[in-house]
């Protein structure tokens, strides 16, 4: 074999096993303390900030006494260190390991590098360790702790403000949208509003056109129906008046002038049609029509038709004393009246047009032409209607083209009673008198309601009852004097107090007064002499004392039964009517009822006590007897 080997070789192999020899050589042989432990010269905050530096020289065992404080707490914005370990100039195998607790797992791999870098760290606490690693084994740790904060916008408090500042903002966002949207709902509103006033207003405009030319409760039909209903009336008061030579005059004046002065003339009679409830019929030319007692049925129209013509004559007659100071003419004209049936209801389809229809017609259009200049001719059927409130003057039977011989009068005005020279015209009797018709007229209504509504169950509240009442106001009221205003106000009362039971039961008072609030008004009551009534009608109860005469007269003539011969049969029908009605349930119950009734019940007025056909001793004995038979 060939040993021979160059000297570089040679220093290579030596290199080599003196190498190993070394790394297998303890340290301490090799005079190196394995106590050590490393010390941190400097502690650098992004590269550029010194928050620790060492300088003094190397100690074997300690870090400089100079050390970090117990609680370092670094800012976010520093969140980057560098550590730089004090170099020992320390021989091979000796090296560097670094754990930061709270962010590394486990010690660093050794390395002889004496600088540890940490970039980013996140807010937390944590713990740096580093320590020498000698013959592969761990010295002593030297350490230090600190504290990345949190940054300014991840504090509790930041939190806190940004969750105010995005519920403010939420707040502000949803009171701007809802601004927004109440500025455009405000906005259509408007024009909503806008069009719905001029509908209004057109609708309004067309609801009086239309009530110019109907009647209210016409049109009112009209607009709900769509058609209106022929009706029948059995007493209407019809008016027929004519300008006497109007032919002549129209030729003679000047065709401006002339509708002038007959616009002029017929809207003052369409004012005095309106204040008596008559209802303007049409003009035909120079013609005037008109009648009484349409739409709404009443008993005063052949009363209210007259007055009217009065009031038209004296207008004419006013005419002609101004006419004669200026030596100028004026129209003269011709009035007559008829009372009888009548057909009403409207014709035509674009043009309407409310109409009457009958021989009433007919013969007030005769009453028209065959009277006298400046004065009211009426039939003998008027005449028959208002005799009671005017003067006549007979003018016998009359030739009446297709009529045959009626007989006439000419009403020459108020009678004297029923006349009030202070005021030129009727008295306080005659309203008086005239409101009597009214209440015929209501009479009939109520009548004609309780035939057609009351049921087979109103054994005492009925119309025999309502007759009863009418006997006993009349009695007490003509006994005690009271007027005959009252009187009407006591009787329409007691008619709605009746009434009101029909309506509802449980609660007749209030109905019949709500009902009188709707009914009256078109019998002409005024708005006074309706809250009269109601109050009438509300103090109709057991108990409480009356207020007044009127209220007096009422109580007795309702409770009049209580002294009355027939107290018996008639309390009796009022149990049965009770019981049906579910307000009492035994004879018994009724039984202390009525003697609680008639112990305690006095009548308020004299005539009421003087009426009394019966002791209350003795009513009390038969109420006893009647247990006893049905015990």
């Amino acid at each position: 074999m060939n040993f021979s080997i160059k000297i570089s070789e040679l220093k290579t192999i030596f290199a080599i096993l003196s190498g190993i020899v070394l790394l297998f050589t303890p340290f301490e042989t090799m005079g190196i303390n394995t106590n050590l432990i490393p010390q941190i010269q400097r502690v650098t905050l992004k590269s550029d900030s010194v928050i620790y530096k060492d300088n003094t020289l190397l100690d074997e065992t300690t870090q400089n006494s100079n050390y970090f404080p117990k609680k370092l707490k670094i800012p976010h914005r520093y969140n980057s260190l560098t550590i730089l370990m004090k170099n020992r100039g320390l021989e091979n195998g000796v090296f560097f390991q670094y754990y930061l607790e709270g962010f590394d797992k486990n010690w660093s791999n050794p390395v002889t590098y004496p600088v540890k870098e940490y970039s980013n760290l996140p807010p937390g606490k944590y713990s740096f360790h580093a320590r020498y690693m000698i013959n592969g084994k761990p010295g002593a740790d030297t350490s230090f702790r600190f504290k990345i904060l949190k940054p300014v916008f991840g504090t509790y408090l930041a939190i806190l403000i940004y969750l105010m500042g995005t519920v403010l903002l939420i707040i502000v966002l949803a009171k701007f949208i809802s601004y927004r949207f109440a500025r455009e709902r405000f906005r259509l509103e408007r024009i909503i509003n806008d069009r719905t006033n001029a509908l209004v207003m057109e609708k309004d405009k067309s609801e009086n056109l239309l009530a110019n030319v109907l009647p209210k409760d016409t049109a009112r039909e009209l607009k709900v129906r769509g058609k209106v209903a022929k009706k029948k009336y059995d007493m209407v008061t019809v008016l027929f008046s004519d300008i006497q030579g109007f032919t002549k005059l129209a030729e003679q004046m000047n065709p401006e002038t002339l509708i002038d002065e007959l616009d002029h003339f017929f809207f003052y009679f369409d004012s005095v049609v309106e204040k008596y409830n008559i209802e303007k019929i049409k003009t035909i030319g120079d013609a005037y029509m008109c009648a009484g007692g349409i739409p709404v049925k009443n008993k005063t129209n052949p009363v209210e038709v007259v007055m009217a013509a009065l009031e038209m004559q004296q207008y004419m007659i006013e005419l002609h004393k101004k006419a004669s100071l200026k030596n100028s003419k004026i129209w003269d004209i011709r009035i007559g009246i008829h009372t009888g049936p009548v057909i009403a209801g409207v014709v035509g389809h674009k043009k309407l047009s409310y109409d009457i229809w009958g021989d009433t017609v007919n013969t007030a259009s005769r009453m028209e032409s065959s009277g006298e200049t400046g004065k009211i001719n009426v039939s003998g059927s008027t005449y028959e209607l208002i005799k009671d409130f005017f003067e006549t003057e007979y003018r016998g039977k009359m030739p009446v083209k297709y009529k045959g011989e009626i007989e006439m009068y000419f009403v020459k005005g108020l009678k004297p009673a029923f006349y009030s020279k202070e005021r030129n015209g009727p008295n306080k009797k005659f309203f008086n008198h005239l409101h009597l018709l009214r209440l015929s007229g209501f009479r009939e209504i109520i009548l004609q309601k309780m035939e057609e509504e009351i049921a087979e169950n109103y054994y005492f509240h009925n119309l025999d009852y309502i007759k009863n009442l009418e006997d006993r106001i009349d009695a007490i009221s003509s006994s005690e004097g009271v007027a005959e205003d009252d009187v009407l106000l006591i009787k329409s009362a007691a008619y709605l107090y009746v009434t009101g039971f029909v309506l509802d039961y449980d609660n007749h008072l209030e109905a019949a007064c709500n009902y009188a609030k709707d009914i009256l008004p078109g019998v002409r009551y005024s708005e006074s002499q309706i809250k009269a009534i109601c109050s009438l009608v509300k103090s109709v109860t057991r108990s409480g004392k009356p207020a007044n005469i009127n209220e007096g007269v009422l109580k007795d003539a309702v409770f009049y039964y209580v002294g009355s011969v027939n107290y018996l049969e008639l309390s009796m029908n009022l149990f049965y009517e009770l019981r049906d009605h579910q307000k009492i349930k035994s004879l018994i119950e009724w039984k202390v009822e009525q003697t609680g009734l008639i112990s305690g019940f006095e009548y308020f007025t004299k005539a009421g006590r003087n009426l009394r056909e019966v002791d209350k001793n003795e009513q009390l004995k038969k109420v006893i007897q009647l247990m006893e038979t049905n015990a």
